[in-house]
Order: structure tokens, then sequence, then C-alpha cells
């Protein structure tokens, strides 16, 4: 046996025909099972860390039971103490979005959390950063290069002088050239953008390098009005601007010099930011998962569900997405909404995604990945069902569409829906006002963003050992009998305080970040 703990098998419901095993690097067939969950049932095959055993005998055609759900159906009969993986099984069809509960659930009642503060940075709009960076936006990937070496040049020359700044972002993307800008989905990647260079961790100073010949000008990316702060500052100019096609720029590096003189206001006003305590309430944490494991929906997800919870009650918000990743438990959004009207616009968000990827003839299969295999989940209905429990028991107050930004009125829990792809759906977090990260992983990733701040979450021990200066907290601990959910949830939210407070994650102390994608449904000419 390659683990020196007992056989150990985690049932996530009473009801449920399998439970997966528990200990690092799997167990062997011929293993009895001592009493707990699987009492006496001898492994016929040898069974991964992560994957599901067979409780019981399983009919052809019977419904194997995970989360008191089923996650998919025995394609034969399939005797106790067998391996049951995805060649196993057929996937339950997709509900129907027709007849759905809609706000019939009553949310636990929580008393509220008060006296809860972090030191953030607090925005003419009454938002609050959890960082103080200036960021660059860019109107088309043309200007890339050239905003790499500003950059460059920018933490080489300027920030020294300006110490109260965390850093300096460039908004890089692939957009802007060659699009259908006036094609149904093409607003999607054009107001994503707009809300990027919105979000709190860069105090409303929005400057901006464009090419000048690009679809995307920055007239319509940024019109007049959609940054008062600037507007104000410009009287109504609308945001600082660096066209390159300018005639004034002989020259490369005098492209370089303008941005860096454009950057140097921008910095000033930065630099005279402080910290200054703020109630728990300005937290907007966006949760997603990624790399995901049979684990995610026992430790880490479980652990960020409390912590979702914690914030909601301190009178926060809390994002969650990743429209494939939710769509078998749709059940469960639309019977937590708050009202009718939100449950609908889950429905709405939901069914629109549903016809994209008709579109593309692909259906919410294609999301597993071969790593989501190897760790024990054997298809969506599956990954979906540990996916979920990221979310908490709050109510869903509201919904967003993809791209759309959160007003000061929408606290509490919110489905912002968003492709499941780790980058995409961070992009579209960033873009709906996230100030702070948090993303569970039981395969492993070194993800990071560049404007926010990620608090990574491992869901096996065996991960956190391995990767200890990646994985920022072990929801590990609580499959090794070391902690209940309740304590792992209320030491994320501590951390998330610390963090929010200028405490650098794993990911920012090696400045590890993934480039922006922007959700592009439209045709590219």
């Amino acid at each position: 046996m390659s683990s020196l703990r007992p056989p150990l098998a985690i049932r996530m419901h009473p009801a449920d025909n399998v439970a997966i095993i528990a200990n690092d690097g799997g167990l062997p067939a011929g293993t009895v099972m001592p009493p707990g969950v699987a009492e006496g049932v001898v492994l016929r095959d040898k069974v991964p860390q992560g994957h599901k055993l067979a409780l019981a005998d399983l009919a052809a055609g019977q419904a194997v039971m995970r989360y008191n759900v089923p996650v998919g159906y025995a394609r034969q009969d399939i005797p106790a103490g067998s391996w049951v993986h995805e060649r196993l099984l057929d996937m339950p069809a997709a509900r129907e979005l027709q007849n759905l509960p809609m706000a019939t659930v009553q949310p636990p009642v929580h008393e509220a959390l008060n006296g809860f503060t972090f030191e953030g940075y607090v925005n003419a709009d009454g938002s609050v950063g959890t960082r103080n960076l200036l960021a660059i936006t860019t109107t088309v990937q043309c200007v890339a290069g050239v905003l790499k070496i500003a950059v460059e040049r920018i933490e080489r020359e300027l920030l020294p002088l300006y110490p109260n700044v965390d850093g300096v972002v460039g908004l890089e993307h692939s957009y802007g050239c060659g699009v259908a800008i006036e094609a149904p989905g093409a607003e999607i990647p054009i107001r994503t953008l707009r809300h990027i260079s919105l979000n709190p961790n860069f105090g409303g100073e929005v400057m901006v390098v464009s090419l000048g010949c690009e679809k995307l000008q920055p007239d319509r990316l940024l019109p007049p009005g959609s940054f008062p702060i600037q507007d104000i500052r410009d009287e109504g100019k609308g945001p600082d601007l660096v066209c390159l096609q300018d005639d004034e720029h002989v020259g490369f590096m005098s492209m370089i010099d303008d941005i860096l003189a454009h950057a140097k206001p921008h910095l000033a006003r930065l630099n005279a930011r402080q910290r200054q305590t703020v109630p728990a309430s300005a937290l907007v944490v966006g949760v997603q998962c990624g790399g995901s494991d049979a684990f995610s929906g026992v430790t880490a997800n479980p652990t960020v569900g409390f912590m979702a919870d914690l914030v909601v009650r301190a009178g926060g918000t809390v994002m969650f997405s990743e429209n494939t990743e939710v769509r078998d438990a749709v059940e469960q959004l639309t019977s937590r909404a708050a009202t009718p009207e939100v449950a609908q616009a889950v429905v709405r968000e939901l069914g629109w995604y549903d016809q994209y990827l008709d579109r593309g003839r692909v259906d919410r299969s294609a999301n597993t990945t071969p790593g989501n295999k190897a760790g024990g989940l054997s298809n969506i209905a599956e990954k979906a069902m540990g996916s979920i429990i990221k979310s908490g028991t709050s109510a869903i107050s509201s919904v967003l569409a993809p791209g759309e930004k959160l007003n000061a009125q929408q606290k509490g829990l919110v489905f912002a829906a968003t492709p499941a792809s780790d980058f995409i759906c961070g992009t579209l977090q960033l873009a709906a006002g996230m100030n702070l990260h948090v993303f569970t992983t039981g395969r492993g990733t070194p993800y990071g963003l560049q404007a926010c701040p990620v608090v990574k979450v491992a869901t096996r021990t065996d991960l956190a050992r391995r990767w200890h200066d990646l994985m920022d907290m072990n929801a590990g601990r609580i499959a090794d009998g070391e902690l209940s959910i309740e304590d792992a949830g209320w030491e994320l939210f501590r951390l998330l305080l610390d963090v929010a407070s200028g405490r650098k994650t794993w990911a920012e102390h090696w400045k590890l970040h993934n480039a922006l994608v922007l959700f592009n449904p439209a045709p590219i000419t």
C-alpha cells in the first residue's frame, strides 16, 4: 500500500452508492475497507486517489449517485468494490431550461458579520482597491510590443520615484483589428475591456495606447461620459490617449518617451493615495476553480463556499461563474434566486450559452479535461456538482452577462455568467469589478492575474506539499481529518482580509500572471 494512512473513502451523501478514495497513491486491489463509509468492501481493482469506488453492486443502466444526484448511468453491471471510471458511465442528459423551480428556496438566515475590516484604497466612485496599480489600456493587439517596452521602462525608471504605486499593468489583448465589430456578440469584448479599465485596483486613472487605424477606435471603446473622474479632470475630453500613428511620433523612441510622459501624472496621483481602514463589505471576491479533481468538491470548493457565506454576511460581494460548470446544477441556481426575475436571468444566460455551444456543434461535455478525468471526475455532470459548492448557501441576488460591471447596489452573491476557461473567466470577473480572486485547484496550476491578487487553494495535501511555494492554502487538511470545513472557511476569510490589506500571494511573489483573454463570440473577418 502506497500510503501509511489506513484505507479511507469519502462519501458526500448517505444516499450515494459510490465514494472516492482519499489515500495518496490510491489503494490496490484486494484492500479490505475498514469500518466507516465502505466497511467490508473488498477492492476488485486498484483505485487511484480521488476516483470512485462502488459501494454496492450497480446494475447496467442504474444511476451512479454522488452528491445525491446521478453523475452517470452504468453501461454494464459493476460489482461492489470496482473502480467506477468514465469509461463505465453514460453521462446524464442536460436538464431542460423549462419548468424549473424559480426562487422557491428560502436561504438560511445568517447573522450579519460586523467588525471585520481591511486596509484598502478608497476610490472616488466609492469602490475600494486592494492594490494601487497604474493600468494602461490598449485598443488593439498591434501596440502590445511597444507597450511592453514602455512598461519595462516605467518599472525601471519611474516606479522607484513613486513608492506607493504597486506596479504598472499593460492591458494587452488580442482584439481590435480584423473583427466584425457590428456583429451580434461583438459588444461583449468591447464592454469587457472598457470595464476592466475601471477595475477598483486602478484607482480611476485611465490611460490608453492606440495604433490609430484599428476597428476598435478609442472613442468607441471609451466614449465621453464612460469615465466620470477622467472626464471631469480633462473637461469632458475623455481618457488620456497616446496614438502611435500621430504625426508627432518620429521614430520608435518618441513613442516610448510619449507613453512615459503621459504616465507621470497618473503615477503622481496614484502615489498620493494611502491605504485606509475599510469594512469587509468593500470586498468584491471572484471565485473560480481550475485543474479540478474529485477533491475539489470535497475540500477546497466547500471551503470557498463557507467563505463566500462569510463575505456575504459581512455585506460584501462574491461572484461565481463558469456557465458550463454550473449548467448541470441549474435547478439549484434558479431555486436559490432571490426573485423570479433573477431566476429568469440565470435561465437567459445559460440558454444563450447553450446556443453558443450549439453553433460550434459541441455541448457541455467538451469541457472536461484529461486532467479532470485523471483526478477522478468522470464527466461534466460530476464536475458541476463539485463546482457549484463554491457559491455557498446565500440567495443569488443578481446576474451579470459577460463583460457587464457591477453597480453599487449589486451586493451579496452574484452569478457572473462566463465561459469556464480560466483566463476568460478571470478576465470577465475583472471587468465585473472584482478586487480579490480565489482560485481552487486539485491538479495544480500556476495561474495568476496581474491586475488582482489571486489566492490559490489546494484540494489535496500532496499538491500543497509539492507546490508549497505556489499554493496559498491547503484545504486538503479537511480530507486528512485535521480541519473542518467551517474552520477552513474562516481561515480563508481571514487570509483574504490580509491579502486585501497588502499581503502578497505566491503568484504575486513570483510575478506570475496570465494574459487577459477577451471573450469574443463574434466572427473575425
